[in-house]
């Protein structure tokens, strides 16, 4: 199965469930508020899911156009819209494969949020797709590309016992979810493969469960940066979290902001 396929399929399984799993995830938004205080072009998003990050820069009044790959995460997406005028006039969301899509504009900023990267697990398809990106930045447009640390999670225990993650409530059924995870990291190949498992709760006591393997890889630090370079970019800023302070030993992420050389 190819990564794009892999992708597609597996937030195609648990689409119903990623926005109450990830509604607490906003630490992220703050800082894309601040770094697009001076945007006034298009932004481009890629891998945007069902919107959580396009829909929050829209409500701003910002242009934005979210491409992603799973059609069940894209419809609700566009399903948040409904209603709300001032987010259908300022966001887009198309369907499309990232490595490949013509898009008809170029933008002032393309964002590679939370883990988006680690989707794409070959060195090729990582330079593919930068190269491809830079091609639709504006001469003075960002790249901002969120990542964890992978000095940090190289460090941890991998005993493959299950994990419970989260619990949370499905936002259409009501009912409770218990998201829990098995998780093994292979060092060499730097690729974490997670099978994710949700038991659903009914109100008579019913479990229904599902499960949903992903495998994604990890990017260190100098790493990302031969890899910008490689594609025509060049770093001009890194974070070591949300509130923008810098990247050091010990950090929770790898947030690196780059432009066309």
């Amino acid at each position: 199965m190819s990564d794009s396929l892999h992708t597609r399929t597996f937030y195609n399984t648990i689409a119903r469930y990623y926005d109450g799993e990830n509604a607490e995830l906003i630490e992220d938004l703050e800082m894309y508020t601040e770094l697009t205080e001076d945007v006034d072009g298009a932004i481009l998003d890629v891998g945007c899911g069902s919107g959580r990050v396009s829909l929050h820069l829209a409500s701003q009044g910002l242009t934005v156009v979210g491409i992603d790959s799973s059609p069940v995460m894209l419809d609700r997406g566009r399903k948040r819209t409904q209603g709300r005028v001032d987010l259908r006039d300022h966001v887009t969301f198309i369907e499309g494969d990232a490595l490949t899509y013509p898009y008809p504009q170029k933008y002032e900023m393309i964002l590679l949020a939370y883990n988006c990267l680690m989707h794409f697990k070959s060195l090729e398809d990582q330079r593919q797709l930068l190269s491809h990106l830079a091609k639709y930045l504006t001469d003075d447009g960002v790249l901002i590309i969120d990542l964890p640390n992978a000095g940090e999670t190289y460090t941890t225990n991998d005993d493959g016992a299950i994990t419970l993650e989260r619990s949370f409530i499905e936002p259409e059924s009501g009912n409770l979810v218990m998201q829990q995870s098995t998780s093994r990291l292979d060092r060499a190949m730097q690729l974490l493969t997670i099978n994710w498992i949700y038991d659903e709760i009914a109100p008579d006591g019913t479990v229904r469960r599902t499960l949903a393997p992903l495998t994604l890889r990890y990017i260190y630090a100098a790493e990302l940066d031969l890899l910008l370079q490689l594609c025509g970019l060049k770093r001009v800023e890194r974070y070591g979290d949300y509130d923008q302070t810098p990247f050091e030993d010990g950090c929770d992420r790898l947030i690196a902001i780059a432009k066309r050389q």
